[in-house]
């Protein structure tokens, strides 16, 4: 057998100076690029919220049929929303209560918009353990200080949905929201 020079087994050169094997090595590397995206795109992409959380991210509520006095439930984010038109008489009620007293103070003012102060609009999820108070709807009891009352353990909040009496530990939370005209209010 003859002997081979070594320089004969190399790769021959490509035009540009990149050989075969480091065509191949960029090729493989690149596959594997692919296909990792392609394996955790799908899990990456289920932690997104769905669909009907997304059509709910942000509602807009009519408010203009609301009379003062009155109030209606709605839903946003799978939980019930309360929107009261204050009378002029429970702004005066909830503006008359000493904040120092309270458990969680807060006035009214902090609790509303300015301009449309009589707007009171909070979650309609009790914050002791999650129940809904009733008030909202027609006929049903207010509490002892004419606002909201929790069925579920005997909470009571004012007109200015603040807690007054029970184990509740907050007011009810009040969601992000704007008015975009007069009557219509965008919630979220």
């Amino acid at each position: 057998m003859a002997a081979v020079d070594k320089s004969e087994q190399a790769e021959p050169a490509a035009e540009g100076g990149i050989r075969r094997r480091d065509f191949l090595n960029i090729g493989a590397a690149a596959a594997g690029g692919v296909g990792a995206v392609a394996f955790l795109f799908p899990l990456i992409n289920q932690m997104n919220p769905s669909a009907d959380v997304l059509a709910l991210a942000q509602i807009d509520v009519d408010v203009g049929p609301i009379q003062a006095g009155q109030a209606i439930k709605t839903m946003w984010r799978k939980q019930p929303i309360f929107i009261r038109n204050l009378t002029p008489a429970e702004q005066a009620a909830a503006n008359a209560v000493d904040t120092g007293s309270l458990r969680d103070p807060q006035t009214l003012d902090e609790r509303t918009k300015e301009g449309h102060r009589n707007w009171l609009i909070t979650l309609g999820v009790c914050t002791h353990l999650g129940c809904v108070p009733l008030g909202a709807a027609e006929g049903e009891p207010k509490g002892e200080f004419g606002g909201y009352f929790c069925p579920c353990h005997g909470s009571h909040y004012d007109t200015a949905a603040r807690i007054r009496k029970g184990p509740a530990p907050r007011n009810l939370e009040v969601p992000e929201y704007e008015f975009i005209s007069d009557t219509s209010v965008r919630i979220g």
